[in-house]
């Protein structure tokens, strides 16, 4: 079964964790535009993380069929962007993301942050956890 929606958003928001991005948020966007359903936008520290981040994102979702339709900026770092119809995702280096501000632009979208979960997982994966 392939992922759509705001179950493809959280699955990239889960791998964008697990590389260690920052300030993780989901804006679903239904209803306010045509471009996509759901952003994910994260932050990395580095323009190596930044594409560390996205080229993870890509490849976990390749291991369930899901195929980017786009994707721009992985060789420059600053702005990593991967399409994937009716979810974009946004890796960001900090000092673009302040500049861009998507979370601004898109002030009127429904926000759903995502955590790292701290609890102790006994040496497990790290779980996202949502609000």
């Amino acid at each position: 079964m392939s992922l759509i929606g705001k179950d493809l958003a959280l699955k990239a928001a889960d791998a964008a964790l697990q590389k260690k991005a920052q300030d993780l948020v989901v804006l679903e966007l239904i209803g306010l535009t045509v471009i996509a359903d759901y952003f994910v936008i994260c932050s990395g520290e580095s323009t190596t993380q930044v594409k560390a981040i996205a080229d993870f994102i890509e490849h976990d979702l390749l291991k369930q069929g899901i195929r980017p339709m786009g994707k721009e900026g992985l060789n420059y770092g600053h702005w990593a962007l991967l399409d994937y119809g009716d979810v974009v995702i946004h890796v960001f280096e900090r000092e673009s993301r302040e500049y861009y501000s998507l979370e601004k632009l898109w002030m009127d979208a429904k926000t759903i942050e995502v955590h790292e979960d701290t609890s102790d997982l006994g040496g497990k994966d790290k779980r996202a956890v949502y609000s």
